[in-house]
């Protein structure tokens, strides 16, 4: 037999009349009329055809039937009284998973570190983390968040910045032995790059109110930062390398920059998601932790 919303609303009442021990207290506690209490119990009994209560003026009783009905009743009211709190968690507690895609270079040295921290924080927030420097699909494969270095204005997507990364140009202590340190902007063009294929191919430099653009050429090209940063590393030309990335390698000895009075374009970070889940709390928490983790490092490391 199907049933009705109508009959739902009636099976909860009744559970209510038998836990709270009377009409008056069920009514009460649903915050109805004792009138509208008792037409749900006259209508139950219409529909089902079946005596479930046995009323005097002083207590109710539940005939065989209507404890036996009752048992079932209690056990919806109770899943429904269940539903209700796991959606007052969503609203109110950081619980559930997060879908986050980013470059693989950035994630291993940025993201994956804030994500380690933020894990400590709210234990109950899953992660399940893509790295990779192709250009995923938020919507057609569910993510929840995309760490990129653009916002894509045109996608219909949402974007909010997360860190502005300062750059620097790098060569390897080898190359400079073999090719020499370029010393003004116009040396650039003469010399050999390693090619990042997700950026373009002309290099900006400012200094002052003066702005130069050189055209970059080389044999070797990637789509991936880290390939990047190790052929540079290994003698094969130069390349605007993030600060973050340099840092630990010019400390080490395997780079070294040039021109530095110059500046070059920054990398703006940006935070990418599916419109309309900004509220959603999970998130929210994840966008402010990243934002505050990544300028914290900033201010801390880079020269």
């Amino acid at each position: 037999m199907d049933i009705s919303f109508e009959q739902l609303k009636s099976m909860v009442v009744f559970a209510q009349v038998i836990e709270q021990g009377s009409l008056s207290a069920a009514a009460k506690h649903l915050g109805l009329s004792r009138a509208v209490v008792s037409y749900h119990l006259k209508k139950l009994e219409e529909q089902l055809e079946v005596k479930l209560l046995n009323r005097s003026t002083r207590s109710i009783n539940l005939t065989e039937a209507g404890q036996a009905y009752y048992e079932r009743c209690r056990i919806i009211a109770e899943q429904a009284s269940v539903a209700k709190q796991q959606i007052e968690n969503f609203k109110n507690e950081p619980i559930g998973l997060l879908k986050i895609t980013c470059p693989v270079n950035i994630g291993l040295q940025m993201v994956v570190p804030a994500l380690n921290e933020f894990k400590r924080i709210y234990p109950k927030i899953g992660l399940d983390v893509m790295l990779t420097d192709e250009v995923v699909n938020i919507m057609k494969e569910g993510i929840d968040l995309a760490i990129r270095g653009a916002p894509l204005p045109d996608s219909g997507l949402q974007a909010i910045k997360l860190a502005t990364l300062e750059t620097c140009l790098c060569g390897a202590p080898d190359y400079f032995l073999q090719y020499g340190r370029p010393t003004k902007p116009a040396d650039l063009a003469e010399h050999q790059w390693v090619i990042y294929k997700l950026t373009s191919g002309v290099l900006t430099l400012k200094k002052g109110s003066r702005s130069f653009s050189i055209a970059t050429k080389g044999s070797i090209s990637t789509n991936n930062a880290a390939a990047r940063t190790a052929f540079v590393e290994d003698g094969h030309g130069l390349a605007r390398i993030p600060k973050y990335d340099a840092r630990p390698k010019i400390k080490a000895g395997t780079l070294e920059t040039v021109l530095d009075d110059y500046l070059f374009s920054d990398i703006n970070v940006y935070g990418v998601f599916p419109p309309g889940t900004a509220n959603a709390k999970k998130l929210r928490l994840l966008l402010n932790f990243l934002k505050e983790y990544f300028t914290r490092q900033i201010s801390n490391k880079l020269p």
